[in-house]
């Protein structure tokens, strides 16, 4: 027992990467759809490129959204309008009307045009409410047909332009009075009928509505079917829209007919296969190109958090409504990944995450098209991010490369410009203004994950910061160097495109241990007494190597990040402090070496490695008397050439090459130290 626990202690790391590989890949196995792949690709207007297909089972064929939608419009168009009847307006409008009128007429005219007055007011009631007049003034076509209910029984039926509507009862008063010759009394019978006169129809709106979808609902998805082993297409045989609606229907009964009871199981065995492998291809880039990335947890969840979090939002703009899902900034996880790691990792994780997200999108080969070459831009345009006007330049190319692509698509697909779709451009430039957000989003995942990007490099870079100033206080000689250090190295890093900023601010803090024992460094002694005097080599030794040890401590208490702290472990990497190495020998014949070596590791980087080399450099220049270009040139390659003989640089991912160029920028810059001119004859 006691064994496995042991077992399970020393292995806790691998443990929990594999606990993390199978949690994300469970989890972006249930973001995908439900259903299956339909194995051939087309488009429509292009050649067939697989060979002849046959129908594998009887399917129907589906109308497309445009015969759907027509047939909607026309089921809307030829929709019944439903009107709720008042029955007893009209019996009371007949009532009022006789006491109103013989109020109005009884005592002013004769009885025979009394009696045909009157009949012409029973004639205007008659027509008005023959069908009814509206509540309000409804604006619907007049020849849409109506339904006028009395209570539930269908009373009558006929057209809108039967109804009267409010502002029209004056006209049907002069119509009649008109045909009965009695225009004159058009100013009473109108000041009459103002009052009398109530509407009596409602637009009963939820039964119009309940009777046109159940309408809709009767709306047949399919017209005709195919038959088994019917020939769909021929190779080489160009899909046209009729071909075109076959094969989606083909597709869509194929992929409901694959993702069901029988098959859930195999199927979704399959997506979890393919998306463990692709995470297993990410973990296996992390181990064999990135091994301090692999080897930290937290950054190896970080990385998963990411993708898992990118194909979440993708998961959900989809299901929403796709036309919006080039909204998503995608180009936001290289940028992050570039930020807190490097290029390199940043695109291999952008690519294998755009290809997993190529399971949910519809029409994936363009989606992932674009998004990968978008990737590859943001890669190779984004330099500096802590320098805002390169990620706003970045980002206008990012969109326009997007646009671009998306055109070429789109011509390629319809052959034509006519029937673009302008609006989606506008989707490209809202994905790149939220691609701004980086910045923000960096400096929470640095508080999170407590991670170090360019940008806190850039606060770290600052020599007011409290640590410096004290560096610069307690060992102010240090402080000097580390800024000559800074600036040789930065050069060095530019030439060979190394991380400058990262290398600077190592520059800047690696010596930080000395702040102990300042006065036992040669460039702290200001009044000539050297306590090294008192001391045996092999306690001076320890004393000069512990700075390693005292700075690495001293950058933990600051909280400075890892990034920073390698530079403080690797300046001196396994080298021997020579000078007490020999004083030793001078005294003992068998000295063991280890005692006067530093504790290393060795520079396991380019930037750390550039370190190491420009330390030297400055430190050993205080050395040089009368220096000129040969003798500047000379000791440059007798340093670095001896780190190499020592092995110093192995672990490093640095080239000859690169190592030269590193020379060349270390020999310019210290002749332009020491004003190296030419003479002049007296």
């Amino acid at each position: 027992m006691k064994d496995f626990i042991n077992k399970l202690y020393k292995n806790h790391s691998l443990i929990y990467k594999g606990l993390l590989f199978i949690a994300t890949t469970f989890f972006i196995v249930y973001l995908f759809p439900k259903g299956g792949k339909f194995k051939y690709n087309f488009e429509k207007g292009k050649p067939w490129q697989s060979e002849n297909l046959y129908a594998p089972f009887d399917f129907a064929i589906i109308k497309n959204d445009v015969e759907i939608a027509s047939e909607k419009d026309e089921l809307v168009k030829k929709s019944i309008l439903y009107f709720n009847l008042d029955n007893t307006i009209e019996a009371k409008v007949k009532a009022s009307y006789k006491n109103q009128f013989d109020n109005l007429f009884s005592d002013s005219i004769s009885r025979g045009t009394y009696r045909k007055l009157y009949k012409a007011g029973e004639v205007i009631i008659s027509n008005l409410y023959l069908f009814g007049i509206l509540s309000e003034n409804y604006n619907f076509p007049n020849e849409k047909a109506i339904v006028v209910l009395d209570g539930r029984v269908k009373k009558q039926d006929g057209f809108f332009s039967n109804l009267i509507k409010q502002d029209a009862v004056s006209k049907v008063i002069d119509d009649i009075l008109n045909k009965h010759e009695l225009i004159h009394y058009k100013t009473e019978f109108t000041s009459l009928f103002f009052d009398l006169i109530e509407p009596n129809l409602t637009f009963n709106k939820s039964f119009t509505d309940k009777v046109l979808q159940e309408e809709i609902g009767k709306i047949a998805y399919a017209r005709g079917s195919i038959e088994k082993e019917t020939l769909i297409v021929s190779k080489g045989e160009v899909i046209d829209g009729e071909k075109y609606q076959v094969l989606k229907s083909l597709q869509s009964e194929y992929e409901s007919q694959v993702w069901n009871e029988s098959n859930y199981i195999w199927v979704l065995f399959a997506y979890t296969l393919l998306v463990a492998l692709a995470l297993l291809m990410l973990l296996l880039f992390l181990r064999k190109y990135r091994m301090r990335v692999f080897e930290n947890n937290t950054k190896v969840t970080f990385i998963f958090f990411n993708v898992s979090l990118v194909i979440f939002i993708t998961t959900l703009v989809v299901n929403y409504d796709s036309k919006y899902i080039y909204v998503v900034p995608i180009c936001i996880l290289p940028l992050v990944f570039k930020a807190f790691f490097d290029a390199r990792l940043g695109l291999f994780a952008h690519v294998l995450t755009v290809l997993l997200i190529g399971f949910i999108v519809p029409n994936s080969y363009e989606y992932m098209f674009l998004q990968i070459i978008a990737g590859i831009v943001t890669i190779l345009t984004v330099s500096e991010l802590y320098k805002r006007a390169n990620l706003f330049i970045s980002v206008g190319q990012i969109t326009l490369i997007y646009i671009i692509a998306y055109f070429a698509f789109f011509v390629i697909h319809e052959g034509s410009v006519k029937t673009i779709k302008w609006e989606t451009f506008m989707w490209f430039i809202l994905s790149g203004l939220a691609t701004l957000f980086v910045q923000p989003l960096i400096y929470a995942y640095e508080k999170l994950f407590g991670l170090v990007s360019d940008v806190s490099l850039l606060e770290l870079s600052d020599t007011n910061s409290k640590l410096l100033k004290e560096l610069s206080n307690q060992a102010p000689g240090t402080f000097h160097h580390s800024l000559n250090v800074a600036n040789l190295a930065e050069a060095s890093a530019n030439e060979i495109g190394a991380n400058a900023m990262l290398v600077r601010v190592g520059a800047l803090y690696h010596d930080i241990g000395k702040m102990e024992n300042p006065t036992y460094f040669t460039e702290n002694q200001s009044t000539g007494i050297n306590p090294h005097d008192e001391l045996s080599s092999r306690e001076s030794a320890r004393i000069i190597t512990d700075h390693v040890i005292n700075g690495i401590e001293i950058a933990r208490k600051n909280n400075l990040p890892d990034r920073v702290i390698d530079f403080i472990r690797t300046h001196h990497g396994t080298s021997v402090v020579y000078y007490f190495y020999m004083q030793e020998k001078k005294d003992f014949e068998e000295v063991d070496k280890l005692d006067f070596s530093y504790p290393g590791p060795k520079p396991f980087s380019k930037e750390t490695a550039i370190l190491m080399m420009c330390d030297s450099i400055e430190a050993a220049s205080k050395s040089l008397k009368e220096p000129t270009s040969t003798k500047i040139d000379a000791f440059v390659e007798s340093i670095i050439n001896k780190q190499i003989e020592e092995g110093q640089f192995l672990n490093a991912n640095i080239t000859f090459k690169e190592i030269e160029s590193i020379k060349k920028v270390l020999k310019h810059k210290l002749a332009n130290i020491y004003h190296l001119r030419i003479e002049y004859p007296e």
